[in-house]
């Protein structure tokens, strides 16, 4: 049985790039379970959950994972690549998330996994919100990676090659 931790919750808003970027290295290499994002198109959202690893904590010591929800408001469409939304088992490993304005405010935000796998939401305005969902146990390990190729520019990541 995992031992359960004390809760130290993270609440993140992002409205703009920069905010993006804390939101997404606050929540790289969570794991993401296909079953567990949606397109809401009532309410306009993008949402999943997660087993977000914690960086901050890392830095001092203890190895943790929490659960986390992330959602986007003003989404008006998402295109899925390198998997399918039926697979609801299978188990995503979130790299990075970042934001391209097509035209102001409007734009696409792309979540880029390991293996190929990418998720394009088209939005109205960049709007996201992430927060810690209750308990944390300890982390197995250290997330990491194998090597890649360090040279590819922004344009021709894996998750770029991945929606066109």
């Amino acid at each position: 049985m995992s031992e359960i931790l004390a809760p130290t919750e993270l609440r993140l808003i992002a409205l703009d790039k920069e905010d993006l970027d804390i939101v997404s290295a606050n929540l790289q290499d969570a794991l993401v379970l296909v079953g567990e994002m949606a397109l809401l198109p009532d309410t306009r959202q993008f949402a999943f959950l997660a087993s977000r690893f914690d960086w901050v904590k890392a830095a001092s010591g203890p190895l943790e994972r929490c659960r986390a929800g992330l959602h986007f408001d003003g989404v008006v469409g998402a295109a899925y690549s390198g998997f399918s939304l039926s697979d609801k088992t299978r188990i995503l490993n979130l790299l990075r998330i970042c934001f391209r304005e097509t035209q102001a405010p409007a734009g696409e935000v792309d979540l880029i996994f390991s293996g190929g796998c990418a998720v394009r939401l088209k939005v109205e305005r960049l709007e996201a919100r992430l927060r810690d969902r209750g308990e944390r146990w300890k982390s197995c390990g250290l997330p990491g990676h194998p090597c890649q190729d360090e040279r590819r520019d922004e344009t021709h990541s894996e998750g770029q090659d991945a929606l066109g």
